[in-house]
């Protein structure tokens, strides 16, 4: 059976691939690429992020307490982003039927460690944001992480509803296959 692809998961895929990689050395070069820093300018736009979320992943605080959530969560960023460019090419390229198993590992990946980022949020008390105006964590914060909740959510059902009919086609197909032999 062919692989079924969707464009907009393939889309989603290759696009957030350089985002990701610019997130991940954003992470992994602190202090260097913080304000201040000399490679800063590389990742100017962050500046925003270390104010908006001071505690936690992006700000200095976490870097002064030597947080390892943020470089741990940028290392499964790099597994999640391999896995989303290793779908494509299994599905686009390779035509490995399969290949839709391994988006949804990782689209579930993406998913469930931005839902643990928020309820970190949640669970202490808004700790990392909570000094921020409403207009702010809205523009700055649900906005751009909740896209990385709502489209990997929809990947994992598109894919998911695909892995269920293929696994439908394949019992139905085992199943004629063993009564044909009962004859």
């Amino acid at each position: 059976m062919a692989v079924k692809t969707h464009t907009w998961v393939t889309l989603w895929f290759v696009l957030t691939a350089p985002v990701i990689f610019w997130d991940v050395g954003y992470c992994f070069m602190r202090p260097r690429s913080m304000l201040g820093g000399d490679l800063h300018w590389i990742w100017k736009p962050y500046e925003i992020y270390q104010n908006i979320d001071f505690v936690s992943v992006y700000g200095i605080k976490a870097l002064e307490e030597n947080d390892g959530f943020t470089n741990a969560q940028s290392f499964l960023n790099i597994v999640e982003t391999l896995m989303n460019l290793a779908y494509v090419y299994l599905a686009h390229v390779s035509g490995w039927s399969p290949a839709p198993l391994i988006g949804f590992a990782a689209a579930t990946m993406t998913l469930s460690k931005t839902v643990l980022y928020w309820a970190q949020e949640y669970y202490c008390g808004f700790c990392a944001i909570g000094h921020n105006n409403l207009s702010d964590i809205i523009i700055y914060w649900i906005i751009p992480n909740g896209l990385w909740i709502v489209v990997p959510s929809l990947i994992v059902m598109r894919l998911g509803k695909d892995l269920a009919a293929s696994l439908h086609v394949a019992e139905r197909a085992a199943t004629k296959t063993a009564s044909g032999k009962q004859k």
